[in-house]
């Protein structure tokens, strides 16, 4: 156990890492808790509506966040490569995919009526998930708050992202009690006031990673300011590695968009239980997104060291910490459920709420249930993804998530009459299934070979876009 934490890619450098990430990422899910709670305690009809229209949301813009997000590992193999003045470039590339994602969240808000129609939700439903959705789209410019974010995680300098997320946080619960209840003099707007305050968040967080990496010592070791420039080989670079995860985690999230929505056909009540389990599934989950982070940070940093040997022992010494983790929460679950949805019936109505409360504590043991796989599923296919193998990933998750979720879902609610619990099975089926097929691709070694920074070139060979050289004949991705 010593030599596990002290040496490298052992627990201590881990965590050191990881931390602070899951601490963010656990900030995010009290977001996402605090709005589900608040709005339980406005109306069912509100909880209900949230969910579908986040996740339809969140759906489109995942393609532009997921391609964003890889810059962490652009500026992770820069860094480990000793090649400082490559990583303000790479951040402003992903910066400029934000713009372009931005104005696409925006085109979708006269479209906004139609989603939902075509979801076939009731009417009082319906013009909630509406409004929800359309005020969500203007939060479309500030994914470029991820691609900055990305040059703290993927440097390691963890903590700085998670005292902005603790900053966000806060400020999301005083705007969530303000402008969903009407205190302090606010109007009161409900489930609007709940995806105003997350949209101002977002903006919150966007400029306070803006004033950080601009700062004086960014700007001259990082290239931060003078990096804004067009560098369309870097550009190119991070279309090539970067949309396949920006297209796998669309896909995922389409698929878990689309077994939402098919709940919603089995009325108010499944869809409320399934909104709560999937609230309090996103408690657990998203502090092994930060772990997920860490991975492919401390991965990027030794593949762009040479040093892939090291890289696997700090993605098996992850594995061991996010086992143990989700080993708990999954005990909690079956054990201890009351004690996790107590907060969502402390404001609402008893009655109203009394059968999904019943329905919620048994998709708990459902979660329970692949809990464990859904740490391996987030390790492994981090540690893959922060080597490169990029296009592997998104189409294990085509074939995975809607060969074992989406379509069994659609047939088994559509055809075969199939209540809530029957369709949930196929969630576990699929996150199973992807947890061990991502430990297999881990074990085959392949991503040993990957990088996705340019070889730097001999002497005298430069690239007039970066000021530092690149061997632009010989320039070699291994794919």
């Amino acid at each position: 156990m010593g030599n596990r934490w002290r040496r490298p890619g052992g627990f201590k450098e881990v965590l050191r890492i990881a931390l602070p990430l899951m601490i963010s990422t656990s900030a995010w899910s009290v977001q996402h808790f605090v709005d589900r709670v608040f709005l339980s305690w406005h109306s069912r009809e509100a909880l209900a509506a949230s969910m579908p229209a986040g996740m339809l949301n969140f759906m489109f813009a995942s393609f532009f966040l997921g391609t964003i997000g890889y810059v962490n590992t652009f500026v992770a193999q820069y860094v480990g490569a000793g090649r400082n003045h490559r990583v303000g470039p790479a951040v402003w590339q992903g910066v400029r995919f934000a713009v372009l994602g931005g104005l696409f969240m925006l085109a979708l808000v006269p479209f906004s009526d139609w989603f939902f129609e075509m979801a076939g939700h009731e009417q009082a439903i319906r013009s909630l998930e509406s409004d929800y959705f359309r005020i969500y789209c203007f939060m479309g410019p500030a994914m470029a708050g991820q691609a900055l974010s990305c040059f703290f995680s993927g440097r390691g300098k963890t903590l700085t992202v998670m005292w902005v997320n603790m900053v966000a946080t806060g400020v999301n619960i005083v705007l969530d009690y303000a402008w969903i209840f009407g205190n302090w003099g606010f109007p009161e707007w409900g489930i609007r006031g709940a995806a105003w305050a997350t949209v101002v968040t977002h903006y919150v967080m966007m400029i306070l990673f803006l004033v950080l990496v601009l700062s004086r010592k960014h700007r001259l070791t990082y290239n931060t300011f003078s990096g804004r420039r067009a560098d369309w080989g870097l550009f190119r670079r991070l279309i090539r590695f970067g949309v396949p995860n920006g297209t796998q985690f669309m896909l995922d999230i389409t698929a878990f968009t689309m077994f939402i929505m098919l709940i919603g056909r089995l009325g108010p009540i499944p869809l409320t239980a399934t909104n709560i389990t999937f609230t309090l599934n996103v408690l657990a989950f998203l502090p092994l997104v930060g772990m997920g982070m860490a991975v492919s940070t401390l991965v990027g940093q030794y593949i762009g060291k040479a040093k892939p040997e090291i890289a696997e022992q700090a993605t098996y010494s992850a594995c061991i910490m996010s086992l143990g983790y989700m080993g708990l929460m999954a005990s909690g679950f079956v054990f201890l459920p009351s004690v996790f949805l107590a907060p969502f019936s402390s404001g609402a109505d008893p009655v109203a709420f009394a059968e999904a409360w019943d329905i919620s504590i048994i998709l708990l043991r459902y979660v329970a249930v692949y809990c464990i796989f859904d740490g391996m599923y987030i390790v492994f296919s981090a540690a893959v993804k922060g080597a490169g193998d990029t296009r592997f990933v998104m189409w294990a998750t085509v074939l995975l998530a809607w060969g074992l979720m989406v379509v069994p879902s659609y047939l088994a609610v559509t055809y075969f009459g199939f209540g809530v619990y029957g369709v949930w099975i196929f969630i576990c089926a699929y996150i199973c299934v992807g947890g061990v097929v991502f430990l297999i691709r881990f074990r085959g070694g392949k991503w040993k070979t990957m990088k996705v920074i340019e070889n730097a070139s001999p002497p005298g060979k430069m690239d007039p876009g970066s000021g530092e050289g690149i061997d632009l004949d010989n320039e070699r991705l291994l794919v």
